[in-house]
């Protein structure tokens, strides 16, 4: 039997205290990769947890360009390795190497470690705030330990060892127990080694950074809502979220969830009309790029019944047809889609194109599957016909009225996304208002004439939505600096004398480019001091 990769404690990599093993698999062929790694059990979690509660004191003391500098140096190294990961990636997940993984998503995941390590050394996340008449400031500051869980879908970007969840919480000053997707194991294990050279170079405590790959359920819910835990994000299915959920509300524990989300996309009568092959085009493109393993996958089109509706349908399912089946990126993922898909069939959509697994070719393969509803049905069993179908699959109501189609908007769930796409000519400018009033309280981010795929890494990005797209509809996974701020804590001073505060609320700003709110305005300024 080979041997079993190590785990890492205390800047250590040791051998976990349990016996239990798993392998990933190669999604293109379904076969089992040679490397074994640990099913961590709560003597490991025991162990982390009091190295995490004792860096996290010495961070609490640490300047803050010393975690710019981890940022920095961490950036670098993916950089640098940037051949190395993608390979690693593409063996375990079958994304494409390019340019998906080595010139988008990599990229992506380096620019946003370099956007929170400017952040950092500016220092105006924090949204220091002084009132000098009373002499009370408050700034946000570090939390506590936070465990991050990554999903399968994005090795990097929203790894717990590299994406936006383990940026944020270590630029708000927090350690961070990696708890790796064990369907990419020996990537995650790659990162979280190029985060712990990053970490001893640039001077982080010992146990900034620790990382597992996988636990029994019990020791997971155990984990997230254990007291030395201050926090979680989690990025994964709906059930496992609000398993993780309910664990930490019981223990008054913080949690971050992203979920489940369709991710409606409306095509308005004058769009139709006006450009009806760029629409099938730009559809298809996005519900099947990467075999639609996206959180932001068109997953349910709406439209008002009418020949070039119909017409429109017609195009879309002939291209799901014409294309070839991806590769999914589990044994697991493949048998969820399945029995999303049998389910919404079961309820009375019609299949369209596609509907069951692809078995011409070896791996994890589900055919391009178009399904079609109308909305008088949809209406009948809504909670049914909002099931996520993760993968290349997606439902299209037909709406026999506009305020049918109305009615069926007010019956969604929450979303990250909701797409309308209009004429440019102003034919849908009136049906436009009404299709966003409605659409607007149930997702996240609201996107005119472009299909939802891609989350830009900009610091106006919200990549949240209401339930049950996230847990919660006021913060965003992407986009810093909100970001990091869900896992910071409001500290306040009241009457502390000055170099006793914290840098940033002392009465000379110690950076030139931090923006403090000062007696009601916003100023890069010195606190005036009156002489007494």
């Amino acid at each position: 039997m080979a041997n079993t990769n190590p785990i890492l404690i205390a800047d250590q990599w040791q051998s976990s205290a349990s016996a239990d093993t798993f392998q990933a698999s190669n999604p293109q062929t379904g076969e089992r990769l040679p490397e074994r790694f640990p099913i961590s059990n709560w003597h490991d979690c025991e162990l982390m947890l009091n190295v995490a509660a004792k860096a996290f004191e010495q961070l609490n003391e640490l300047s803050p360009q010393v975690i710019a500098t981890f940022l920095e140096q961490y950036a670098e190294g993916l950089e640098q390795h940037r051949d190395e990961l993608a390979a690693l990636a593409h063996l375990e997940t079958a994304l494409p190497l390019q340019p998906r993984l080595r010139d988008v998503e990599l990229p992506r995941t380096i620019q946003q470690l370099r956007q929170a390590a400017v952040a950092v050394r500016e220092g105006s996340w924090r949204l220091p705030t002084i009132d000098t008449k009373l002499n009370i400031r408050s700034e946000y500051s570090s939390l506590g330990p936070v465990v991050t869980i990554g999903p399968n879908n994005f090795p990097f970007a929203f790894n717990g060892a590299s994406g936006g969840d383990f940026v944020a919480a270590i630029a708000a000053g927090n350690p961070v127990i990696i708890k790796a997707h064990p369907s990419h194991p020996q990537t995650t294990q790659r990162l979280t080694q190029l985060a712990l050279a990053a970490s001893q170079s640039a001077g982080l405590p010992v146990g900034s950074i620790q990382m597992l790959y996988r636990l029994a359920k019990a020791d997971g819910l155990r984990l997230v809502s254990d007291h030395r835990v201050a926090a979680t994000g989690f990025t994964g299915g709906r059930e496992s979220g609000m398993a993780l959920k309910q664990a930490c509300d019981a223990a008054g524990k913080l949690i971050y969830l992203e979920m489940s989300s369709i991710n409606p996309v409306v095509l308005l009568p004058g769009a139709i009309r006006d450009r009806a092959a760029e629409l099938t085009t730009e559809f298809c493109t996005s519900c099947l790029m990467g075999a639609g393993q996206f959180c932001t996958n068109p997953g349910l089109v709406l439209m008002v019944d009418s020949p070039d509706s119909r017409g429109l349908l017609a195009a879309m399912a002939n291209q799901f047809q014409q294309a070839p089946a991806g590769t999914l990126l589990s044994s697991s993922g493949l048998k969820s889609l399945e029995s999303s898909v049998a389910k919404v069939i079961a309820q009375g959509a019609d299949c369209l194109a596609g509907g069951k697994a692809a078995t011409s070719q070896p791996g994890f393969r589900f055919e391009n599957t178009l399904l079609s509803v109308s909305a008088k049905h949809f209406l009948q069993a809504p909670q049914t016909f909002q099931t996520e179908m993760f993968g290349a699959a997606s439902l299209v109501v037909l709406a026999a009225t506009f305020d049918e189609l109305i009615s069926v908007l007010n019956r969604l769930e929450g979303n990250l996304t909701g797409t309308i796409y209009a004429s440019t000519t102003g034919s849908d400018d009136a049906a436009y208002v009404a299709i966003a009033r409605a659409l607007r309280p149930r997702v996240g981010r609201l996107i005119q004439n472009k299909m939802p795929t891609g989350v830009a890494v900009s610091p106006a990005m919200n990549h949240g939505g209401p339930y049950p797209s996230t847990g919660h509809p006021g913060f965003t996974a992407v986009g810093i600096p909100a970001a990091i701020r869900r896992f910071a804590a409001l500290h306040c001073y009241d009457q502390v004398s000055d170099e006793r505060l914290p840098w940033s609320l002392r009465n000379k700003n110690p950076q030139e480019r931090m923006w403090r709110f000062i007696d009601g305005v916003w100023t890069q300024q010195d606190v005036k001091v009156t002489a007494t």
